[in-house]
C-alpha cells in the first residue's frame, strides 16, 4: 500500500511550482478579483476554442491550473499537465490545434501560428470581430508542449486588433516554466 502511495504523490505537480501560486496565495478583500486553483486532471483546457470539457483530456496524469479574474473582463490563467506518455501530450497538441481550426463563430474567431518554444508551441489568438474587423475583446494564449508535458499561459481582455506584442506576458512566462519543467516531466 506503501510504494502506490509514493507513486500517487510523484505524479502531482508538486505545491509551489506554478509560477503564479504566490499571487494565488496571497488575500485579496476586492470582491471584482478571485483566483481559482484547481490540481483535478479533469478540469478544462484553458484554451478551448471548441468549448469542450474533453478537449485534450486523454491520458492526463497529472494537472494544476490557476485562473485569476478581474471585473469585468480581464483574465489570465497557468495550467500544467503531465500526459502518461510524450504521444499523449502531442496528441493533445493535436487536438488543440484541430479545435483552432474547427471552431469560433462570424463574430468570434480563433487562429494559431507556431512559435519556437518547447518541443512545439502555439500562439492561439481568439478574437471578437464586427463583419471583418477586429473588435474589442479578445483572448491570447501560448500552448507548448516538451516531452510529455503541456503548458499553457492566456490573457483574456479587452484586445484590439490582434498584435505579436499581445504574447510578451504569455511567452515569458512559458520560457519561465520550461526552463523547470523537465523536474516533473519525462524529459
Amino acid at each position: 500500500m506503501i510504494p502506490m502511495l509514493l507513486l500517487a504523490a510523484a505524479v502531482a505537480i508538486p505545491n509551489g511550482f506554478m509560477l503564479y501560486e504566490k499571487a494565488a496565495a496571497k488575500k485579496d478583500d476586492n470582491p471584482e478579483h478571485s483566483w481559482e486553483v484547481t490540481g483535478r486532471t479533469s478540469a478544462r483546457l484553458v484554451v478551448n476554442p471548441c468549448d469542450r470539457s474533453t478537449l485534450a483530456r486523454s491520458g492526463r496524469k497529472a494537472a494544476k491550473t490557476l485562473i485569476y479574474t478581474a471585473v469585468p473582463d480581464y483574465s489570465k490563467s497557468e495550467q500544467v499537465i503531465l500526459y502518461t506518455s510524450r504521444a499523449g501530450a502531442k496528441k493533445a497538441m493535436r487536438d488543440v490545434r484541430a479545435a483552432v481550426r474547427a471552431c469560433g463563430t462570424k463574430g468570434y474567431r480563433f487562429s494559431a501560428k507556431r512559435v519556437k518554444l518547447g518541443d512545439e508551441s502555439l500562439a492561439v489568438i481568439g478574437q471578437a470581430y464586427r463583419g471583418r474587423k477586429p473588435a474589442i475583446g479578445g483572448e491570447r494564449a501560448i500552448v507548448t508542449r516538451r516531452a510529455n508535458a503541456l503548458v499553457i499561459y492566456t490573457v483574456a481582455g479587452e484586445w484590439g486588433p490582434p498584435a505579436n506584442a499581445d504574447f510578451k506576458m504569455q511567452i515569458k512566462d512559458s520560457k519561465k516554466m520550461l526552463g523547470k519543467i523537465c523536474k516533473i516531466a519525462a524529459c
